[in-house]
């Protein structure tokens, strides 16, 4: 299996279980890639953090779960203080790397969730 072939199969189970949450879900996921890129990685998953929605915290989720199996963990969320402490420490690269996964991640889910959410 290629990794965009990984990335797409991860989506599709993210954004079934994020529509299945709530209809927003959808909506967020299409705006999030805007946010990431004006304000950051990390100062986006604290402002879905901060949120607290359901929406916001089951994509925050989806995110940090991705972003741990592309540095090589298991599929699991660290949780938001356990991410940021590893991106605080990330060297640029790898920064950039989950930055850049997240987005690419988000891509399918925002595909997938419109597709579901009609």
């Amino acid at each position: 299996m290629t990794l965009e072939q990984r990335r797409s199969e991860t989506a599709w189970r993210f954004a079934r279980e994020g529509v299945a949450v709530s209809d927003q879900y959808k909506d967020l996921a299409k705006a999030t890639p805007a946010l990431i890129m004006n304000n950051g990685l990390m100062q986006t998953l604290a402002f879905l953090e901060d949120k607290g929605k359901d929406h916001h915290r089951t994509l925050a989720s989806h995110l940090r779960r991705w972003i741990m199996v592309r540095a090589g963990g298991a599929d699991r969320d660290p949780g938001f203080q356990a991410l940021m402490e590893i991106l605080l420490k990330a060297e640029s690269a790898q920064y950039r790397q989950a930055t850049e996964e997240s987005l690419l991640l988000l891509r399918w889910i925002r595909q997938f969730s419109a597709a579901l959410g009609g």
